[in-house]
């Protein structure tokens, strides 16, 4: 039989491993348990069951308890090395039409397309690189991609091509181009590991491959969570038994029992057998996961016993919903396509506001129960951030929000406090026990509502936390007994509360020895219709700044013109304090209406958003700015006093407009004079 290119590719580098006397694997030999069961667990190349098959496997040891699966995919083509989509190795996709009639693999628009892992050769290796990290104690792996076209009358290839990359949880699964690697594999050889490992410790993300990075991952989750939202919604099946809250219960339960934690593995698909029995059937099978999964994370007894009881009656004790339909339940079938779509997302360790984007998802659909008028709403991640650095949010930050909603502002707290202690530690055992301390006692939330609250304790569990610091209670009523050194205050709060929100402010301020707050609020709330709570803030708080947001800053989803107003805790304001008021309106995004438009069109930066952001917050921490687009000169910044009557604090309160009129004016009236003279001539009426 002869052999295709394809093979001769595959055995060119098995005799090149040879020459290098590196131990190397073919696709039915294991390397060891743990990798083969990991393959196993995946999907196929194509996405359906089946074992993995890498046409080459390494595993490299240094002899210092370091070793790194490596995978290679071959294949015999021209252009079959690798395929790339905005620079990003391309994996599963969606078709964009129907198959032709009688085609060999018919599929539908919309289905998922395999077809870029089965066909190049690095997007296969990426696709087993994956499935090691996902499903293995590995935390890095080596993928290459290796290919040729032409072979001589010798069976020789003549044009081989390597293709390397770092794949590893710490990036984020990001790939990292190993260039060494490219022009020759001898770095793979046990005595030049040394000097490979040294060029895998630089390949690290920096801060704007982290900002890129979280944003597409933002957007293919919304992505992803709207599809499945949208089977929900035009699933009948779904859509007669599962409320709103019911929709939000199956997604944060399904994601809890997909999730790998510490002691237990993610619950397998193939563990829900759809069986149709009282006692044992697919859903007490995944409370029975949840529970231990909770026990597992270290969640107190009291948040088991509230998320068992969300998600039970009604949800997955629901017969409806566990009973087999055609010989599948309805959540076997959606948790194949959480399974599938979401679970790899949230293991991306980016502090996203993950649950946010399921709560925003939702809402696109149906009104969320017990939302008030725009009283549920997600705040972009974005002002999470830059309202946590206005607040001075740093490693030693103890962080409250007494309104938490899905815990956005905690998360994006978080990320900060995290990235100022890794830039300040540098032993290692100092910076984990550092982080495990800001996730487990600097960050403190409550919310009343349930359906809200089961979302933040899964986002912060998200962040590795066992939601140590989550209440689920009347903040309104619990913040004199809340025993928390809080010094940053961050929050948006329900605008259909007393002073449209401010009571919560003035309560929580009322706590703070010391500190910052930021604070996004309905601006008006600053101009009278936060009263009596914004006159009593100012008796023992400084107000420093007021920012007029864009309008559409919520992209439609509330129909409120917003401010962020920031205080310095626990100093009365003074009558000649000078506040700092800016003009955001033009904030460097373009957006559209959510309803209308997917995540990845929503916000665009169409001019320097992320300066202009910047900016203002060196503006107003007192430090040099590296641009102008916001200066006294220019308008769009005011510095000027305040009564002490809390009723005067939004930007256009204290806006000047000059009504002398000038000589251009002067010539505008005279032209538009004489054009309509002229016109009138024209016309004969004079």
């Amino acid at each position: 039989m002869v052999k295709s290119v394809e093979e001769k590719v595959e055995e060119h580098y098995k005799r090149l491993f040879d020459t290098y006397e590196i131990r190397h694997y073919g696709k039915t030999e294991q390397i060891n348990e743990e990798i083969s069961n990991g393959l196993k667990l995946a999907t196929s190349k194509s996405g359906g069951k089946g074992n993995n098959y890498p046409d080459i496997q390494l595993l490299l040891d240094n002899g210092y308890s370091r070793r790194i699966p490596v995978m290679v995919e071959a294949k015999g083509g021209k252009r079959k090395l690798e395929h790339l989509k905005d620079g990003k190795i391309v994996q599963e996709t969606e078709w964009t039409s129907d198959s032709k009639p009688n085609a060999k693999n018919p599929h539908k628009k919309g289905d998922k397309n395999y077809s870029a892992i089965t066909t190049y050769a690095v997007n296969g290796a990426l696709h087993y690189g994956l499935a090691i990290l996902q499903n293995t104690s590995f935390k890095e792996v080596i993928i290459i991609g290796v290919n040729g076209t032409s072979v001589d009358e010798n069976g020789n290839v003549t044009d081989p091509e390597v293709k390397a990359y770092y794949v590893s949880k710490s990036n984020r699964y990001m790939p990292k181009h190993i260039k060494e690697l490219d022009n020759s594999l001898v770095l793979l050889k046990q005595a030049n590991l040394s000097q490979l490992y040294d060029i895998l410790d630089k390949l690290t993300l920096s801060e704007d491959e982290l900002n890129k990075l979280r944003a597409s991952t933002e957007a293919e989750l919304e992505t992803k969570i709207k599809a499945i939202h949208q089977k929900l919604y035009e699933d009948k099946s779904f859509r007669n038994i599962l409320g709103t809250n019911q929709k939000l219960y199956v997604f944060t339960g399904l994601i809890m029992a997909g999730l790998t934690t510490k002691g237990m593995p993610k619950l397998s698909i193939d563990e829900l057998t759809s069986n149709d029995n009282e006692t044992i059937n697919d859903g007490t099978k995944v409370l029975d996961h949840i529970n231990a999964f909770l026990h597992a994370r270290n969640a107190s007894q009291s948040k088991i016993d509230l998320i068992a009881s969300l998600l039970g009656d009604g949800v997955f004790k629901n017969k409806n919903m566990w009973q087999p339909t055609n010989g599948e339940s309805l959540i076997k079938s959606l948790y194949r396509q959480i399974s599938e779509d979401i679970i790899p997302l949230l293991e991306s360790d980016l502090h996203l506001d993950f649950t946010g984007k399921i709560l925003n998802s939702l809402s696109d659909w149906v009104k969320i129960d017990n939302d008030k008028a725009n009283d549920v709403v997600l705040t972009p991640s974005y002002l999470t951030h830059f309202m946590a650095h206005l607040a001075r949010t740093n490693k030693d930050s103890f962080v409250w929000d007494l309104a938490m909603g899905s815990g956005g502002f905690l998360v994006a707290a978080m990320d900060t406090m995290i990235k100022d202690a890794k830039k300040s530690i540098q032993d290692k055992q100092e910076l984990e026990n550092k982080i495990k301390n800001i996730k487990e006692n600097q960050l403190l939330g409550v919310e009343i509502l349930p359906n809200i609250y089961i979302l933040a304790v899964l986002n912060m569990i998200l962040m590795g936390d066992g939601s140590t610091n989550l209440l689920h209670d009347d903040s309104l009523k619990l913040y004199k007994d809340i025993k928390f050194p809080a010094n940053v205050f961050l929050l948006n709060p329900p605008y259909s509360a007393d002073g449209k929100g401010f009571i919560f402010v003035q309560k929580a301020l009322s706590q703070m020895p010391k500190g910052y707050a930021a604070i996004l609020i309905q601006e008006n709330a600053g101009s009278g219709t936060g009263l009596p709570f914004t006159k009593e803030i100012l008796k023992n708080n400084t107000l420093l700044a007021s920012i007029h947001l864009p309008s559409d800053v919520f992209s439609g989803k509330a129909s409120v013109q917003a401010a962020i107003y920031l205080f310095k805790v626990a100093r009365p304001h003074e009558v000649d304090d000078l506040v700092t008021f800016v003009d955001m309106s033009e904030d460097g995004y373009s957006r559209q209406n959510r309803r209308k438009s997917s995540q990845e069109v929503n916000l665009r930066d169409t001019d320097h958003a992320k300066e202009r952001y910047a900016e203002i917050e060196a503006r107003l921490l007192g430090k040099k700015p590296k641009t102008n687009y916001y200066t006294e000169d220019n308008g769009k910044i005011i510095k000027d006093t305040i009564t002490l009557e809390g009723n005067d604090w939004t930007f256009g309160q204290h806006q000047v407009i000059d009504t002398t009129p000038t000589e251009e004016d002067f010539k505008a009236v005279v032209a538009d004079y004489l054009a309509w003279k002229v016109s009138s001539v024209l016309r004969g009426e004079e």
